[in-house]
């Protein structure tokens, strides 16, 4: 509001003219789209390429909806204690100290917030595989 006061006081002033005023408003009233501003994420993405040359071909593109991940994570709250367990022993069985009685709604918001400064680009022998939000 107060771009578009001084803007108007420079041409009551003649300090521009009506068609530059006309310019400037305009640019006030864009929405501001600035490199500080960042978009929440919408999606997680994982993508699998070969690298040149490889005799494999196969490639993978995953897109998942971060609104289905925290669908699950809600849906998680209604898991019988008894089911979590053996879900939580044989995650631990397979190495990931990961437990879904602690999953937490607002805990993923955090994850999704890290992610959003997250991209991953392991390449190797076999071929290049890429982690990121978009």
């Amino acid at each position: 509001m107060e771009n578009r006061k001084r803007i108007l006081e420079m041409v009551a002033e003649n300090k521009i003219t009506v068609d530059e005023a006309e310019r400037l408003l305009a640019l006030v009233d864009e929405p501001v789209e600035s490199a500080s501003i960042k978009k929440a994420p919408k999606y997680l993405r994982v993508t699998i390429k070969p690298c040149a040359g490889s005799e494999n071909t196969d490639r993978v593109n995953v897109r998942v909806p971060l609104s289905l991940v925290r669908a699950g994570v809600k849906l998680t709250s209604l898991i019988p204690n008894e089911a979590a367990d053996k879900v939580d022993t044989a995650l631990k069985e397979k190495g990931v100290g990961f437990s879904l009685k602690n999953l937490k709604e607002d805990d993923l918001e955090q994850l999704i917030d890290a992610l959003s400064d997250l991209e991953v680009d392991i390449e190797g022998g076999k071929g290049k595989v890429n982690v990121f939000t978009e």
